[in-house]
C-alpha cells in the first residue's frame, strides 16, 4: 500500500504549490473548524500547518480509515520508514511536496512524528485503556506531539517587551503547555464521540472512571444515560477543562501573528464540551457540535485575548 507504484515513478510530482494547495483542500474539507483558524495565520505559517495536519491525517487513516483492516504493524513501520526518507528531503508523493518543502522552512523535530506513528500502533491492539495514565500516554501520543510538531512553525515572541511581560518564560518554549493543548483537544474528541466509538467496540474512557462511577461497559455498548453516566461524564470535563486551562499561559508567550489563531482554536474546541452538556451529556444519539455562530462569537473575543492576555 505504501509502495509507489512504476506510474508514480515515471511522472513528475506537483510543485511545491500545487502540493499546499492539495493540503489547504483536504484540510477545509476533513478539519473545518480547525481550518478556519489556520486563516488567521499568515500565509508561510498556514501552509506548512496544512502540511503538518495532512500527514497527521493520513497517519490516523491507516488505523481509523477506508482500507483500515488492512494495516498491520509492519504498515505502520513503513510508513515510519517512508518518513525518514521525507525528513532527509525526498517526497513520495504529490502531498509530500508540501512537507518536505516546511520541513526545509522550520526546524521541526521528527521524533513527534515518530511518537504519533506510536500511538497508532497503540490503535491496532488496544480498545480499552484501564487507568487515565495509560490513556494519557495515548493521548499524548495521537494528539499532544501535534503541537511539538506546530510549535517550531508558531514559533514564540521574543521582543522586548514579551521578555518584560513573561520575565519568567525567559526563552522557554512552553512545550508542557502544548502538549496539554493537544491532550485536551484529544479528550475533547473521546467524549464527543464515545457512542462512535462503541460501535466499533472501543472504550477510551478509563476502565477505572467506569468503576468509580459504578457504570458498566455494558452500559456504555446500551447507551444507558443515568445519574452514573452524567456524573462520570461531569467528570471527564472538569479534567479536559483544567487541561485547556493549563495551556493557556503557552499561548501568550507564542508569535504574536499566531496568537489569535490558537485562541481561537482554544476556544471553538473546548465549546464541544458545552455542547455536550446542553446535550444533557447524550453522546449517544446527539452530536456535540459548535454552531457557525457561535464560532464568529469566539474571533472577537479570541483576538482581545491575544492582544491583552
Amino acid at each position: 500500500m505504501l509502495q509507489l507504484s512504476k506510474l508514480q515513478c515515471m511522472r513528475t510530482l506537483a510543485s511545491v504549490d500545487e502540493s499546499y494547495e492539495l493540503c489547504r483542500q483536504v484540510t477545509a474539507s476533513y478539519a473545518k473548524n480547525f481550518y478556519l483558524g489556520t486563516q488567521l495565520m499568515p500565509e508561510a505559517k498556514r501552509r506548512a500547518i496544512w502540511a503538518i495536519y495532512v500527514w497527521c491525517r493520513r497517519t490516523d487513516e491507516l488505523v481509523d480509515g477506508p482500507g483500515s483492516e488492512a494495516t498491520t504493524p509492519e504498515t505502520l513501520n513503513l510508513w515510519e520508514k517512508r518518513l525518514e526518507s521525507v525528513f532527509a528531503g525526498h517526497p513520495h508523493d504529490d502531498y509530500d511536496v508540501a512537507l518536505v518543502d516546511t520541513l526545509s522552512r522550520f526546524p521541526i523535530d521528527i521524533q513527534p512524528f515518530r511518537e504519533m506513528i506510536a500511538g497508532q500502533q497503540m490503535d491496532l491492539y488496544r480498545s480499552r485503556y484501564e487507568t487515565f495514565e495509560e490513556l494519557n500516554l495515548y493521548c499524548y501520543r495521537v494528539a499532544g506531539t501535534v503541537g511539538m510538531m506546530s510549535m517550531s512553525v508558531m514559533g514564540v515572541d521574543e521582543s522586548n517587551s514579551a521578555a518584560s511581560w513573561n520575565w519568567h518564560w525567559g526563552n522557554k518554549i512552553p512545550k508542557e503547555e502544548a502538549i496539554s493543548l493537544g491532550i485536551a483537544k484529544q479528550l475533547t474528541n473521546i467524549l464527543r464521540d464515545v457512542g462512535e466509538d462503541a460501535r466499533r467496540g472501543r472504550i477510551y474512557i478509563p476502565l477505572e472512571d467506569l468503576a468509580l462511577f459504578n457504570y458498566t461497559e455494558e452500559d456504555l455498548f446500551n447507551g444507558v444515560i443515568d445519574n452514573r453516566w452524567r456524573e462520570l461524564m461531569k467528570f471527564q470535563i472538569q479534567r479536559a477543562r483544567k487541561l485547556y486551562a493549563s495551556a493557556e499561559p503557552g499561548i501568550k508567550v507564542l508569535s504574536p501573528d499566531i496568537r489569535w489563531t490558537v485562541w481561537a482554536a482554544t476556544m471553538l474546541y473546548s465549546r464541544i464540551l458545552n455542547a455536550i452538556e446542553r446535550n444533557q451529556y447524550d453522546v449517544f444519539q446527539k452530536r456535540a457540535y459548535v454552531t457557525n455562530f457561535q464560532k464568529l462569537q469566539c474571533l472577537p473575543a479570541a483576538w482581545l485575548k491575544s492582544k491583552i492576555l
